[in-house]
C-alpha cells in the first residue's frame, strides 16, 4: 500500500507510527520508502510530525480514539473502514471535523473506482431493479485458531471484529452508494462466542430487495448481481475491487473494464489528495454523508442481530 502513496504527485510520507513491537518493521519501511521519522508513541507523532494528514489504519475498535486525537491535533484524517464500531462515535467525529473545518474521509475503495462510477451510469439499462444479491464469503485462516479457542481481533467482539465489519461493510458501501438508504435492515447472523462469523443482511428498499452475504467461516464464489426487469449487471470478485463488470440484456453480454490503475487503492487516495490539497469541504461533506448512511445501516444491523461490539 505504501507503494500506492508514492504514485501520488503531491503526497509525501513524513512519518509512520506503531507499537514498540512494530519498530523493526517500521524501520524497514522507513529505509525502503525514505520516510523521515518513525514513532512508537502516537501522541508524540501527532505533536512532532509535520504531516497535515493522518492515515488511521489500526484495528476497528481503535478507529474512533485515534481519529479523534488526530482531529484534535489539527490533522486531516483518512480513516480505514469501518469508520467506527458505533454510529454515535461516527457522528462525534463528523461534528468535530466540521467544527474544526478539517477533511475527514473513510478509506473505502469502491466509491472512487472508475468502474464503479461507470456501473452506476448503467443502472438505467436494467429497467426497474428487482433484486440485488451480493456475496463476499472468504474463509479466514484465523477461523481455525478461533475454533481452537484463540481469539484474534477479527473474531473479537471487544475489538469490533466479525463478518459484518470485515467483509459485508464493502457490500453495504457498494449498494448504499448506488441506491441509497434502505427502508428497513435485518441481519441474520451465525454467532459464535459473541461474534458474527457469517451472516445474511436483508435490506428492503420497498420496490426491490437486497441480500448481502458475508462469511469468514466458509467460502463461496464472490460476486454481485443487480437484477432488473430489462437486464442484469454482474460483478465477479469482491465489491471493493471492481476489476470489471458485465451487462446482460437478453442473449447479449457486454463486458466493461475502464479501470485507470492496476492497484485498487490508487483512485481513492488520488481523490483524497485532491480533496485535501484543495481543502474541498463540499466534496468532503458528500463523502461523509455517504459514510453516515452506511454507518446507520451498520448500526441497525448490529442491533438487529443483538451483537455487542465494542
Amino acid at each position: 500500500m505504501l507503494v500506492t502513496f508514492y504514485q501520488l504527485p503531491k503526497t509525501d510520507i513524513v512519518g509512520i507510527t506503531g507499537t514498540p513491537n512494530d519498530l523493526d518493521q517500521m524501520k524497514e519501511y522507513q529505509n525502503k520508502y525514505h520516510i523521515e521519522e518513525c514513532f512508537t508513541d502516537y501522541d508524540q507523532a501527532l505533536k512532532e510530525t509535520a504531516a497535515d494528514t493522518a492515515y488511521v489504519a489500526v484495528p476497528n475498535f481503535l478507529h474512533y480514539a485515534f481519529t479523534k486525537k488526530a482531529l484534535e491535533a489539527g490533522k486531516n484524517v483518512i480513516c480505514e473502514k469501518p469508520f467506527t464500531v458505533k454510529y454515535d462515535e461516527f457522528r462525534k467525529l463528523k461534528n468535530l471535523a466540521e467544527e474544526k473545518k478539517l477533511i475527514l474521509v473513510e478509506a473505502i475503495t469502491n466509491q472512487y473506482l472508475t468502474n464503479y462510477k461507470v456501473l452506476k451510469d448503467h443502472l438505467s439499462d436494467l429497467g426497474q431493479i428487482k433484486i440485488v444479491s451480493m456475496n463476499y464469503s472468504q474463509y479466514s485462516h484465523r477461523y481455525d485458531a478461533f475454533k481452537q479457542g484463540k481469539i484474534l481481533p477479527v473474531f473479537d467482539p471487544k475489538k469490533g471484529g466479525g463478518a459484518l465489519m470485515d467483509w459485508n461493510i464493502y457490500n453495504i458501501h457498494f449498494i448504499v452508494g448506488l441506491l441509497g438508504m434502505p427502508k428497513s435492515v435485518e441481519y441474520k447472523a451465525n454467532i459464535e462466542r459473541g461474534i458474527d462469523t457469517s451472516g445474511v443482511l436483508n435490506l428492503d428498499y420497498g420496490n426491490f430487495k437486497a441480500v448481502l452475504i458475508a462469511a469468514k467461516d466458509c467460502a463461496a464464489p464472490v460476486n454481485s448481481l443487480i437484477e432488473g426487469d430489462e437486464g442484469t449487471i454482474q460483478v465477479d470478485g469482491p465489491a471493493n475491487v471492481m476489476d470489471s463488470f458485465d451487462i446482460f440484456k437478453g442473449q447479449d453480454k457486454t463486458h466493461i473494464d475502464e479501470k485507470v490503475y492496476p492497484h485498487r487503492m490508487y483512485e481513492e487516495f488520488r481523490a483524497f489528495e485532491k480533496m485535501i490539497d484543495d481543502h474541498d469541504l463540499v466534496k468532503d461533506k458528500e463523502a461523509l454523508d455517504h459514510s453516515d448512511q452506511v454507518m446507520q445501516v451498520v448500526q441497525k444491523a448490529i442491533d438487529s442481530a443483538g451483537l455487542k461490539l465494542e
